[in-house]
């Protein structure tokens, strides 16, 4: 019997049930088929965010970086059918089931689908989190994202956006700054200061204000 330990469950005293922060997966009970076609849906998610990102590293013609953007659309909208089809028909698929990478590309798929979709699954997977069924940090990144996009403060400061005018990356407005990092760890997150190197929470208190204004302005969601 091929038993791996990707993670363990640890207790916090800020949460009513466990922090999930790893799981142990048994290969022999995985079910093969749908982990390859998972993983190969992981790959394709990945594999083009990070051509994107690298031509943009590179400062490659704005062309090249929106014809790798159009793909990434196409990508992701084919993933979201085969991830619906999948869930529909067989229920969320945690690490357990599927592997670590497998399950991550199901919630991957998700978590870059349009607010209307995350939505539609934020109760699923806030559930299955209660289970102990996906990573804590998942959850967590997934209510950033949809209060970002819904025009709301997050909570967990993993939404970044770059200033159109200078170019500089700033987190999303952060509800309660002071105890972001104990809701991070409670969540199984990184501190703010690993997430991004340059992050001084007295100094993003007082830009606060500027950051609400930059996103009010461009719009940027």
């Amino acid at each position: 019997m091929n038993i791996s330990l990707i993670t363990l469950f640890c207790l916090i005293s800020l949460s009513a049930y466990s922090q999930v922060t790893s799981f142990i997966i048994n290969d022999d009970v995985l079910n093969k088929p749908l982990k390859d076609s998972l993983e190969s849906i992981y790959k394709s998610d990945q594999s083009v965010r990070i051509a994107v990102s690298e031509a943009l590293k590179s400062k490659k013609p704005k062309e090249y970086i929106d014809s790798l953007r159009a793909v990434m659309r196409q990508t992701d909208i084919i993933n979201l059918r085969q991830v619906k089809k999948i869930i529909k028909e067989k229920g969320w698929q945690s690490p357990q089931m599927v592997g670590m990478n497998a399950a991550q590309g199901l919630f991957l798929v998700i978590q870059h689908a349009d607010l209307q979709t995350q939505l539609e699954y934020l109760l699923m997977i806030q559930e299955v989190e209660k289970k102990g069924e996906i990573l804590s940090s998942n959850l967590a990144i997934l209510e950033d994202r949809i209060n970002v996009r819904q025009g709301k403060i997050q909570f967990y400061g993993s939404q970044v956006f770059i200033d159109r005018l200078s170019g500089k990356q700033y987190p999303y407005p952060i509800a309660d700054v002071d105890n972001l990092d104990t809701r991070r760890k409670s969540m199984g997150m990184p501190s703010m200061q690993t997430y991004l190197k340059d992050w001084d929470t007295e100094r993003y208190k007082k830009d606060l204000p500027m950051i609400e204004q930059l996103v009010k302005a461009q719009g940027i969601r």
